[in-house]
């Protein structure tokens, strides 16, 4: 049972209610479990709050302490987006590899197993899936996240990790609505624009949602992006035509709508956060995603009392606040239920992650091709992550193929002249070298162009999406970089 602290009017109680906001740290400040005291509701959690699984459990133990049904979300989609395992690499492949496998029974089991660990670790809200089409090869921060470019298989594993995930008592965040993908501007950076008409809205993004909605998703992330057909002014979070008109009342959408971090430049830069919080609250937004930049108590208090100011002024409807911090503490109450309800029975499958990946695996072998049977030169030719990814989490074969082949030496390349580099370093040792989104990166292609032509039996791993054809003596495509698809590429390079 949750006490609120005497002296906090309802109005800031559901002021509070509506925020999810991080902190630093592996354990909780005083003042965020001061502020579940008084009306907060959810926690967001990031790479830095975990370091490892007990760790994660007491963490969120100690939040259970003063909230037995506080919602604890993270941003977990698996793949390249780990927080689970930000410093390993992640034991599930992500979004895209599920996709190339195509087997809607295995994106649910591989869910599932996600799920159970995330609820086993006293999380109960995560940020995924990604119902994303990855329908711009351009794309800067979608990519792998993807289950892939074409609409009706990523309207069916959506719907079916939705279904796995919660199956393990987790809710569901069916994220970037009304679909991110046909994007060349990453959110967190400027405002991105699709330019899609409305047919072609209904026929290609929508349709995962749909999927989703139909297969019970608990809640649904806005993306920070505009789409003329649906509203010429305001970015989707901020749209009451696109949250209220289009996901609540055409789509029959009733569960929670989460905001992206309102902290990404595509809002703050324009808006600031407390003024787009209030516009999110006011166009259907019912939860204010803030934490990943900014994880301290000045902010929250600041978002409070910007929500509060605009209810007393008249700006933000009071009804519509106190609808939006309804239906937070419904997830709240539905995810209390749902941890104390036994789960059904279905067999643990701990290393599901790493047949899928197996199972994900394109490889092409050439004319040139000869399994490695000694210790390789590894080049990871490394492109600038994305935000959402980070650049602390681990990715590549090395590691594993130190174990497979000891001796095996690598090393990290980029801009121009990479491939010339490559070479020198490499000496008389075969080259693997390991690339992600080749074709949006010109010098990577240079590179792969003067290895490739300097030496024939070059193997090349295409870590993020295929877009090029095969080439190299051994080309294989992992559809991720998570530390299982390293892994099935690293056993494919020794296997006869």
């Amino acid at each position: 049972m949750t006490t609120i602290a005497s002296g906090t009017d309802t109005l800031t109680r559901d002021a509070l209610a509506v925020l999810q906001p991080g902190f630093t740290g592996t354990s909780a400040p005083s003042w965020l479990l001061r502020r579940l005291g008084e009306g907060l509701t959810s926690v967001g959690l990031f790479g830095r709050n975990i370091a490892s699984g007990d760790q994660l459990a007491a963490l969120t133990a100690q939040l259970r302490a003063e909230r037995d049904d506080v919602l604890v979300a993270i941003d977990e989609e698996g793949g390249d987006v780990t927080r689970l395992e930000v410093r390993t690499g992640s034991s599930f492949p992500g979004n895209h590899a599920l996709g190339a496998v195509d087997d809607v029974a295995l994106t649910e089991a591989v869910a599932r197993e996600l799920g159970r660990r995330l609820a086993d670790c006293g999380v109960n809200l995560n940020w995924a899936p990604s119902a994303d089409i990855n329908s711009n090869p351009a794309n800067p921060v979608i990519g792998v996240r993807s289950f892939g470019a074409d609409t009706a298989l990523v309207a069916r594993h959506t719907a079916a990790y939705v279904a796995g995930l919660q199956s393990a008592g987790v809710a569901a965040c069916t994220k970037h609505f009304p679909g991110h993908g046909d994007t060349a501007v990453d959110s967190h950076h400027a405002l991105p624009r699709i330019d899609a008409d409305l047919s072609m809205l209904h026929a290609r993004e929508l349709a995962p949602f749909r999927a989703a909605i139909a297969a019970g998703s608990r809640a649904v992330m806005s993306a920070h992006i505009l789409v003329p057909a649906l509203d010429p002014d305001r970015p989707a979070t901020l749209s009451r035509r696109v949250l209220t008109g289009l996901l609540r009342e055409e789509l029959g959408f009733d569960g929670l709508i989460v905001t992206d971090g309102m902290e990404m430049q595509a809002i703050s830069a324009t808006y600031g956060i407390e003024r787009g919080s209030v516009l999110a609250i006011a166009a259907g937004a019912d939860a204010i995603c803030v934490g990943g930049g900014l994880a301290d108590e000045a902010t929250v208090l600041r978002l409070r009392d910007a929500l509060v100011t605009a209810v007393r002024t008249g700006e933000l409807p009071e009804e519509r606040l106190v609808d939006a911090a309804a239906r937070v503490r419904a997830l709240a109450s539905w995810t209390t239920s749902a941890r104390n309800t036994p789960a059904p029975l279905t067999t643990s499958a701990p290393d599901i992650g790493l047949v899928a990946a197996r199972r994900a695996l394109t490889v092409t072998r050439g004319s040139d091709c000869t399994p490695l049977t000694e210790a390789p030169y590894v080049a990871a030719l490394t492109p600038v992550a994305n935000i959402a990814v980070g650049d602390e989490t681990p990715w590549g074969v090395a590691a594993e193929l130190r174990r497979l082949l000891p001796g095996t030496e690598t090393g990290s390349f980029t801009g121009e002249g990479a491939g010339a580099d490559v070479l020198r370093a490499a000496g008389p040792r075969r080259v693997v070298a390991v690339v992600r989104d080749a074709h949006r990166h010109a010098w990577m292609a240079e590179a792969l162009d003067t290895l490739i032509a300097s030496r024939p039996d070059t193997i090349v791993i295409e870590m993020g999406v295929p877009q090029a054809a095969p080439r190299g003596a051994l080309h294989i495509a992992t559809h991720g970089a998570a530390r299982v698809c390293g892994t099935a590429a690293a056993e494919s390079l020794t296997a006869p």
